[in-house]
């Protein structure tokens, strides 16, 4: 691996946060090392490096509800290569994560140096889940048609759609986003659209079942 290889660590755990510093560290020589805490800090930064090489993120940090994080990061950098490294152990999450697009699913569980295969292989091109996940497995045909409609949003429709279910008004909305309310109105109809629903309660309701999906194993 060269020295100019750059990548985002997104969790919230210190522990956690250093021991992938050092799968990173141990798999890529002189790799720019960048860290996020919460689901800002982990936009902020890819605003500032948009040329980021591997992203590894936690499904469950502060700002995340569910896969958004994984939504929102397929959407705004589609040519960034995503791992997800998370305590959830559940297949049907695993396979969900890979169908919304992440390149690897890495179990916390495992040691380091599985851990730095694994980066090695999404690196190179590749694409990395446990040995003993079966991505043929038959899907949960409601399931996979929400995870379609949930990746057409665009990246600003999935940040209001996470801030729809956080219960926020359009004009709050509006103010932490630093838009007008008419843009986010206009951001809602398009995702009822996509979604097909026809209010901002089904939509928030859609959303939780995906986060419902998610959590069906326990996370650290």
């Amino acid at each position: 691996m060269t020295d100019s290889v750059r990548v985002l660590i997104a969790d919230d755990h210190p522990l956690v946060l250093g021991a992938l510093r050092e799968a990173v560290t141990g798999a890529i020589a002189d790799a720019e090392i960048h860290e996020a805490a919460d689901f800002e800090t982990l936009a902020a930064a890819l605003e500032q490096t948009p040329d980021m090489d591997l992203v590894l993120l936690d499904l469950s940090m502060p700002g995340v509800r569910g896969y958004s994080g994984l939504l929102f990061l397929r959407s705004e950098r589609p040519g960034v290569p995503v791992m997800v490294v998370s305590g959830n152990e559940d297949p049907t999450v695993m396979r969900h994560c890979i169908e919304f697009g992440a390149s690897a699913y890495v179990p916390k569980s495992l040691d380091v140096e599985t851990m730095r295969a694994a980066i090695r292989k999404v690196l190179e091109g590749g694409q990395w889940t446990p040995p003993d996940l079966d991505l043929n497995a038959p899907a949960d045909r409601e399931a996979s048609a929400l995870v379609r409609r949930l990746s057409s949003l665009t990246p600003q429709q999935v940040r209001v759609l996470m801030m729809l279910s956080q219960g926020l008004l359009n004009k709050q909305i509006a103010y932490e986003l630093s838009v007008s309310e008419a843009t986010v109105k206009a951001h809602v109809s398009a995702i009822l659209q996509k979604l097909g629903v026809e209010s901002r309660t089904q939509a928030v309701i859609l959303a939780a079942k995906i986060e419902k999906m998610q959590a069906l194993a326990p996370t650290p």
